[in-house]
Formats: structure tokens, C-alpha cells, sequence
């Protein structure tokens, strides 16, 4: 059994941060569940272009207001909490915070809790180097 607790992992390597949002990782690759799952937070006003290119991710809202755009179709939804999205073909897309979002995040497979996010928007392939560069 895996018992972690939020606030702990905040004060830990497991905390990271990047332009305008913070991820605590509460699990990683290495605990064999199959899959990571982090809890992230945006500013307000923050604007952030991802593609998981390797990687499918799953996400839940818990606090704040905000929107995603499919850059593929063009499509806005609203994000609120409750709502959940799930990139389930890798989409491209663009995450607005118009109020600080807290969101709970699954990502498959799982990330190491060493990636960073490359030029494009993505994490490097699971079996790559974890700090590979664009």
C-alpha cells in the first residue's frame, strides 16, 4: 500500500514548477502502479500549449475556472470543477486559467517525475532520456 500526503510532497523533489503552473507528483513510474498521478495547479491568467505526443493523459478538475482548446478541431470547452477531459489521441491543445485551477492528473505511461516539457509542448518518449531537450 502507498499512502502519500499532499502537503508532505510539496516539500519534496516530487514538487515542480514551470512557467506559471506547479505539479506535485504523488505517484511515478517508479511505483509500478502502470501509471503517475499528480495534483497540478495554474495561475490565473496563465496560457499553456501542451502536446503529449508519448504519453495519454487523463484530467480532472477540482477548483477554478478555465477553458481548453482542441487545436485539432478548434473546439473550446469550458473547465470547471467536475469537469473532466481526457487526451485520449494525444491532442494538442492550449489550457487558460482564468481563475487559479487545481486539477488531478493521470498520465499513461507513467512519467519518471524527471521530464520536462520540450519546445513543442511534449514530454520525451517514456524510454528516452528523461531530460531530453526539444
Amino acid at each position: 500500500m502507498i499512502v502519500r500526503d499532499l502537503e508532505d510532497l510539496r516539500k519534496t523533489d516530487a514538487h515542480v514548477a514551470d512557467a506559471r503552473w506547479t505539479s506535485t507528483r504523488m505517484l511515478l513510474a517508479g511505483d509500478g502502479m502502470g501509471f503517475s498521478f499528480h495534483i497540478t495547479v495554474l495561475e490565473t491568467g496563465s496560457e499553456h500549449r501542451f502536446h503529449y505526443k508519448h504519453h495519454l493523459e487523463s484530467v480532472y478538475c477540482m477548483q477554478g475556472k478555465g477553458s481548453i482548446t482542441d487545436l485539432g478541431t478548434g473546439e473550446v470547452h469550458e473547465i470547471r470543477p467536475g469537469v473532466m477531459y481526457a487526451l485520449n489521441a494525444h491532442d494538442p491543445h492550449i489550457l487558460r486559467a482564468e481563475q487559479e485551477l487545481h486539477m488531478a492528473c493521470v498520465f499513461n505511461p507513467p512519467v519518471t517525475g524527471t521530464e520536462v516539457h520540450r519546445e513543442d509542448g511534449s514530454y520525451a518518449p517514456a524510454d528516452a532520456h528523461a531530460t531530453e531537450s526539444a
